[in-house]
């Protein structure tokens, strides 16, 4: 069986990889980027949560429809349910041409929407770090022996997050 909370991680990880490069698409004027690599974000961290409650397959890309499926475990996660349809909006539309009914990406979505889109997905990693963290908390005694959480650059048991022990694995 997989690691349920191993997985969530590795999610969440990505998601907090995903939302500093949306950070530096906006900084840089990548704007439709920064709106898709933000809904990619809010999305890994949805995510991330599911697989903290120990699903083992999760599949789909609609923020809304991941919500949904979070809606009875995690009850402040309605609260980002308009969040989540701005961001599902980026899905497509911030990458394709035929996306939109004229024009290209790069050239309709602007500042305003890329700094909401990474500020809403901020918003959900942000959640599935504290979710993650309280599942792993609240384990089995059997589980509690796994690898804590480790935000970028934090030492945990002795190594810095992204390193590995001297045995070859995390």
């Amino acid at each position: 069986m997989k690691d349920s909370h191993g997985e969530a991680v590795r999610w969440l990880r990505q998601a907090e990889n995903d939302l500093d490069f949306a950070r530096l698409a906006l900084k840089e004027g990548f704007f439709h980027q920064a709106c898709f690599i933000s809904q990619q974000a809010a999305e890994k961290a949805l995510k991330s949560i599911l697989y903290a409650f120990g699903e083992r397959v999760v599949l789909g890309h609609s923020l809304v429809d991941l919500l949904k499926r979070l809606s009875g475990r995690v009850p402040e996660i309605t609260a980002r349910k308009e969040a989540a349809g701005v961001l599902d909006q980026y899905y497509v539309a911030a990458r394709y041409p035929n996306g939109l009914p004229g024009g290209m990406p790069f050239e309709v979505f602007g500042q305003t929407q890329a700094k909401s889109a990474t500020e809403e997905a901020a918003g959900f990693v942000a959640l599935a770090g504290r979710q993650v963290a309280s599942l792993h908390e609240t384990a089995s005694p059997d589980q509690s022996a796994e690898r804590p959480v480790a935000k970028r650059g934090e030492v945990v048991d002795g190594a810095r997050e992204g390193e590995e022990d001297e045995k070859g694995g995390e």
